[in-house]
């Protein structure tokens, strides 16, 4: 699949199955997807898979965190896909390139997982919440203090009867400017 292809036909997967990719194969896509631009190759991220037990352990930190009334619509929320894989924000300290440059790098390369994935034939969909900043979710990804949790990557294989259209090219035009006429050139 070629990347204009791969941009406007990938699409978040709600649905998602059997199979995911394995631990290699993931481990694979991580290596080629961190070739996004990362400022001082700082690698300020790390992932954590989930599957089997591990998902229904992060179905009751969510639960816990949740009311009543919802928790278990909460712990379900995780067997949605086969595979979570939690993304952990790990920012270089006191380094030159400031944090917000880092949680680009991490969100570019995290952009460029899913596209890899989809042109593999898996789907994926990048899921926050409240989840994110609970307290149990920490504890159980073993977070460090100066980590957080940026959500979860839910993947599989997307249902046969996804959806398959090509995204629409939208006018941006008014997004697009240049300096100016009249400034003085020096």
């Amino acid at each position: 699949m070629d990347v204009f292809t791969a941009l406007l036909t990938r699409r978040s997967e709600h649905h998602l199955v059997e199979p995911a990719p394995g631990d290699e194969e993931f481990a694979y896509l991580l290596k080629v997807a961190a070739t996004a631009p990362d400022h001082g190759l700082l690698r300020p991220w790390r992932w954590i898979l989930l599957r089997g037990a591990d998902r229904e352990e992060l179905g009751a930190c969510f639960a816990a965190a949740a009311p009543e009334e919802r928790r278990s619509q909460a712990a379900a929320k995780t067997r949605r896909a086969p595979l979570l894989a939690s993304l952990v924000f790990a920012p270089a300290r006191a380094h030159k390139v400031p944090e917000w440059e880092q949680l680009a790098a991490t969100s570019a390369m995290t952009h460029s997982l899913m596209l890899l994935l989809h042109s593999r034939g898996y789907g994926s969909i990048w899921r926050t919440g409240a989840g994110v900043q609970a307290p149990a979710v920490r504890r159980l990804l073993g977070l460090g203090e100066a980590e957080r949790c940026l959500g979860w990557l839910y993947i599989g294989t997307a249902r046969s009867d996804a959806s398959r259209r090509r995204r629409p090219l939208h006018d941006v035009s008014d997004r697009l400017s240049r300096l100016p006429s009249g400034r003085a050139q020096g």
